[in-house]
């Protein structure tokens, strides 16, 4: 198969999956004292996944026009952002009583100790899907670094070519125009 599609189809996708990682409910958790589960989404946990997973999404339609040179640089980007949703969602994943920290105190108005009062948590499988959204990205990112070299070119559809000359006296579409307008007909072969 070919690179192209599948490395920019892929990135879009891990961008894409990203964001809609990040809208669920990452860590659901029960309070000491109380019988309802509360729910933290990616988003509440770390505000910058939305924007990081965006960037992904725009990286890959830039690679969609990008030069040789300029492919490599989005590589490296995408390389970089993909190694920021790692990054990112390690906090729920390694420890999620202190990704819900800022949610457990704005409950309890206790601060500090992480999981103060917290009798039961659960970590989603939302999360582990924004690291592996990550992880894809960032394998994605080197491998356009390596092969988009040798991605075929976009289409030169607004490039300008060298205008081609005309011969002396043969009409061209502004003196078509003029003609119509003092009333001869450009067609006629006088």
């Amino acid at each position: 198969m070919r690179a192209k599609p599948l490395s920019l189809g892929g990135i879009a996708l891990s961008g894409a999956l990203a964001l809609l990682a990040g809208s669920q409910t990452w860590v659901s958790f029960m309070l000491d004292g109380t019988h309802s589960v509360e729910t933290v989404t990616g988003h509440e946990i770390n505000a910058a996944l939305s924007p990081v997973s965006i960037a992904i999404i725009a990286a890959a339609l830039a690679l969609t026009i990008a030069g040789p040179v300029f492919r490599r640089v989005l590589g490296g980007l995408v390389a970089l952002l993909g190694a920021g949703l790692v990054a990112l969602t390690a906090t729920a994943v390694v420890s999620p009583a202190a990704a819900i920290s800022g949610r457990v105190t704005e409950l309890t108005g206790i601060a500090g100790d992480d999981g103060a009062g917290v009798i039961w948590s659960s970590l989603s499988g939302w999360a582990w899907a924004g690291a592996a959204a990550g992880v894809l990205a960032a394998v994605l990112g080197i491998a356009v670094i390596v092969t988009g070299g040798r991605w075929g070119v976009a289409g030169r559809k607004y490039d300008s070519a060298a205008k081609p000359t005309r011969a002396e006296g043969a009409p061209d579409r502004i003196s078509d125009w003029d003609s119509l307008s003092e009333g001869g007909d450009p067609t006629s072969s006088d």
